[in-house]
């Protein structure tokens, strides 16, 4: 067996190649470790082609960032945490790691029902509805069209909290690789799930991802594709998607009538004929949803396919937008902890009140964080958090957790714990309810450490001074800006993305 190349290969000096893990017409997925951050497992994926200019170089910058604030909207988006170009002039995304199965292989093994059937199908829509609506880049609105959804490109994780969560792969890549059709005189994308229009070459709009959605939700429900084209080839399908009416379904399959309805208009050959948004779609499989749900109450199952958006179990981010400004605090420019409790367990927050311009300027920011304790004359803590881009600048968020009481040593716990923690912002102008929600993750190793100070400061029978305690680590604080700051500038931050 061949030995492959890139194994122990590192990136940026910072992401070293394990194994191969995938790899299909637009590139390889490699399994790795963020040496950075202690050898945190990601995957690297490297695009099917080499930039060769630098007008290739700038569209895959703007992708790859557009990419990643993209992420930051829906939990149904794999989050993308870092791009970058190889020594060889080849590009490649830096992602979370993610253990499950693709959608194609459910498909080919398992039978779909109807009600798990409804739970993809929502969570599919949900993450694209995120995209079709766009982000701010630039001070402009731009929408996000995926270009090659298909089986493949959907995953499906056991997530604690949620159940069966999905995440859609490849945000961005088609159209990165789309826009170099004309240099590389190859047709992009999947041929068996591409809309008339797309495989006529025209400006695509959210409707095209609706037709690839319908085919995918024939195909979960049949196994079966609803159009066959008479040869394999691009003749062959572009025949079989301008001119072959869709299947009916089998009877046997027993798919509800308003289902199979919903199914053939995202199949419909003319864009106008079609759903015009996902939010058509996800209005049409509510009721079907309710339906089902209430059949089979008594089983577990669906109960946690139930969405984050699901007012039955509100997501995190959910409830800690709906949290109040407390009464005893004051209404000024303050950060404080406070350990919040949900459905799902107790998490971390970090509350901070800003003007409603600030919270704005920092949605999209790179976040940092560090912890100093000091073990005498008091245990302390100091809990940094940075929030920094280029245009506006790092915003100091530090506070400060006496370890020799029961709220500092469960907070401590806590993020030691979980490993991330919320950070909730009030706008000074309309402080009542929370404006914005961001997550930052914590470095394995500090998270150890986070638990090993509380143990030691709660075996000390002495702790005085706390003041004092206080004083030294915001002198040593001081002396630490600078080399965040000169890190911190060091890294791309024209999008979010955690680093330590």
């Amino acid at each position: 067996m061949t030995k492959d190349s890139n194994n122990g290969r590192v990136l940026a000096n910072r992401y070293r190649l394990i194994e191969l893990a995938g790899k299909g017409a637009m590139g390889q997925v490699y399994r790795a470790e963020d040496i950075l951050l202690g050898g945190v497992t990601v995957a690297v994926k490297f695009l099917s082609q080499t930039l060769l200019n630098q007008k290739m170089r700038d569209r895959f910058l703007r992708e790859a960032t557009i990419c990643a604030l993209l992420a930051e909207k829906s939990i149904h988006i794999v989050r993308v945490r870092d791009y970058g170009v190889d020594d060889n002039d080849i590009p490649y995304y830096v992602m979370e790691f993610l253990e499950g199965n693709n959608l194609s292989e459910l498909i080919k093994t398992q039978v779909i029902s109807v009600p798990r059937f409804l739970s993809f199908t929502r969570q599919i829509c949900l993450g694209l509805e995120a995209a079709h609506k766009g982000i701010v880049f630039n001070r402009e609105q731009t929408q996000i069209i995926h270009r090659d959804i298909k089986p493949s490109n959907i995953l499906m994780i056991q997530d604690s909290t949620l159940g069966e969560l999905v995440k859609i792969l490849d945000f961005g890549i088609a159209k990165l690789i789309e826009a170099n059709r004309d240099q590389t005189h190859s047709f992009m994308g999947t041929l068996a799930y591409c809309s008339p229009e797309q495989m006529e070459g025209k400006e695509l709009d959210n409707r095209s991802d609706i037709y690839s959605l319908g085919i995918m939700m024939y195909e979960m429900l049949s196994g079966e594709m609803p159009v066959i084209p008479e040869s394999p080839n691009f003749g062959g399908w572009y025949k079989a998607h301008h001119s072959i009416p869709p299947k009916t379904f089998r009877v046997e399959l027993k798919v509800p009538p308003a289902l199979e309805q919903l199914i053939m208009r995202c199949l419909a050959k003319a864009p106008r004929d079609r759903p015009q948004n996902v939010e058509e779609i996800l209005k049409a499989i509510e009721p079907l949803e309710a339906i089902y749900t209430q059949n089979q109450r008594g089983g577990a199952n669906l109960a946690v396919q139930k969405s984050s958006e699901s007012s039955a179990t509100p997501t995190i981010d959910a409830i800690c937008l709906h949290a109040t400004w407390p009464q005893d605090k004051p209404r000024q420019k303050i950060v404080f902890p406070k350990l919040i409790r949900t459905k799902q367990g107790v998490i971390a927050t970090l509350w901070v009140m800003l003007s409603e311009q600030d919270i704005l300027n920092r949605q999209f920011s790179t976040r940092y964080n560090q912890f100093l304790f000091l073990k005498e004359p008091h245990p302390m803590l100091l809990w940094i958090t940075v929030l920094h881009n280029r245009e506006h600048g790092p915003r100091w968020l530090p506070c400060y957790l006496d370890l020799k009481t029961s709220q500092g040593q469960r907070l401590a716990r806590q993020l030691g714990k979980s490993g991330s923690y919320r950070i909730l912002f009030f706008a000074l102008e309309n402080p009542q309810k929370c404006k914005h929600v961001m997550t930052s993750t914590i470095d394995p190793a500090q998270c150890q450490m986070l638990i090993n100070w509380a143990n030691a400061s709660q075996s000390l029978t002495i702790a005085t001074q706390p003041q004092l305690s206080k004083n030294i680590l915001r002198q040593e604080f001081e002396k630490l800006k600078p080399r965040i700051l000169i890190k911190l500038e060091a890294v791309h931050t024209d999008f979010p993305k955690d680093i330590h």
